[in-house]
């Protein structure tokens, strides 16, 4: 075989390489916020995944447990604190940015229903839980075909996150490895995975698992607390202020306390100035389920999961800052990741480029890698092959 019919064939090679490369780019960029906020749920329930292998062998069992136990039911509580945010900020701004009665087969009455916890609570369910209403509720169905091709599509994103998480978990220990094998014979490769996976951590589970647990928690009890609350003392725009809760946990230090002291203070302006000792009392309990329940609680159990930072804390602010608004609502996951690729790839790739000198991976210091993630080696991931 001559040397020019060899090249040729490597060449094909190549470039049936580069198509396939090419497609799989296209299905990333097609679904990135997808898979962006699967790689979230992978991080945020890695941790209880590695407590749980310790008791569970089966490694498969142990993350269908952490995802469908878990993630699962911390999703529909999410997304039902964002029915009442939806339903909180469309009263307030009227048909404006957000409407849900622009998807077909939902009307006002369901949304109020839904996001209003005073009514799910006096609600009786038992006058639905019969023949007649079940039917009704499949011709409904029957009716709303654009309705169940929107849940269907939802259910399908839905379902391709949690799988996404699942396998991560559960194989992620073998990709590393093999990567590592086939790929990354000067160790160059190991110690930037283990730099990027160590700050993902951080990320993902220290600050936004957080952020998201807080302004869940802040949405939902704050909208039960307002159930009884005395006439013209409730919390203003409830569902808002918990939102923005837990937004602001992302700041440091101060985080959330911006957002309820201020409100505190105002409720308890407004019960001076009306003279209501009632709505007085309802303030004191306001500021002591927000310091307890939503400030304190969220940060006691998730800090001993969180090992330091790494990143400015400055770019970091930035990122959850830029990212929403260049790529959209999963901005807040995708633009850390890639402040995080980048930071890396400058401390420990680029000078070694720059200079024209071998890469040296444990240039470094080589106790700043710590221990974790698909580039892992003896931990509880070792055995699942």
């Amino acid at each position: 075989m001559s040397l020019s019919e060899v090249d040729r064939g490597r060449a094909a090679w190549w470039a049936v390489g580069a198509a396939l490369g090419a497609a799989v780019l296209y299905v990333v960029y097609s679904f990135v916020g997808t898979i962006v906020f699967g790689v979230f749920i992978y991080y945020a329930t890695r941790p209880v995944y590695q407590r749980l292998r310790r008791r569970i062998p089966q490694p498969s069992v142990a993350a269908g447990v952490a995802i469908f136990a878990l993630a699962l039911p911390a999703l529909l509580l999410m997304t039902y604190a964002l029915l009442i945010v939806a339903s909180e900020v469309s009263a307030l701004v009227g048909n404006g940015v957000f409407d849900p009665t622009d998807v077909p087969g939902v009307d006002e009455d369901l949304i109020e229903l839904l996001s209003n916890p005073e009514a799910l609570l006096a609600l009786d369910w038992s006058r639905y839980l019969n023949f007649g209403t079940l039917q009704g509720v499949f011709d409904s169905l029957g009716q709303a075909v654009d309705t169940i091709a929107f849940l269907g599509t939802a259910l399908v994103h839905l379902f391709v996150m949690l799988a996404l998480a699942f396998y991560l978990l559960r194989d992620g220990g073998r990709l590393g490895r093999y990567v590592v094998r086939y790929a990354d014979s000067d160790g160059v490769l190991e110690a930037y995975g283990r730099a990027v996976d160590r700050d993902y951590n951080s990320i993902f589970f220290g600050n936004i698992l957080n952020a998201i647990i807080t302004g869940t928690i802040g949405v939902i009890v704050y909208s039960l607390l307002n159930v009884f609350a005395p006439e013209g003392g409730a919390i203003p725009a409830a569902a808002l202020v918990g939102l923005l809760a837990g937004v602001a946990s992302l700041i440091p230090i101060v985080g959330m306390k911006l957002v309820y002291v201020p409100v505190a203070l105002y409720m308890a302006g407004r019960a001076v100035a009306f003279d209501e000792t009632g709505a007085l009392a309802f303030v004191l309990a306001f500021a002591l389920v927000s310091f307890v329940v939503v400030d304190t609680i969220p940060d006691l159990v998730l800090r001993p999961y969180v090992s330091g930072r790494s990143l400015h804390v400055g770019t970091v602010m930035l990122a959850y800052t830029l990212g929403p608004l260049l790529f959209g609502w999963y901005g807040i996951f995708l633009m850390p990741m890639l402040l995080v690729f980048v930071v890396h790839f400058v401390r420990i790739v680029l000078p070694e480029l720059v200079a024209g000198t071998e890469i040296k991976p444990y240039a470094v210091d080589p106790s700043y890698l710590t221990v974790g993630g698909p580039f892992v080696y003896g931990d509880v991931e070792s055995d699942e092959e």
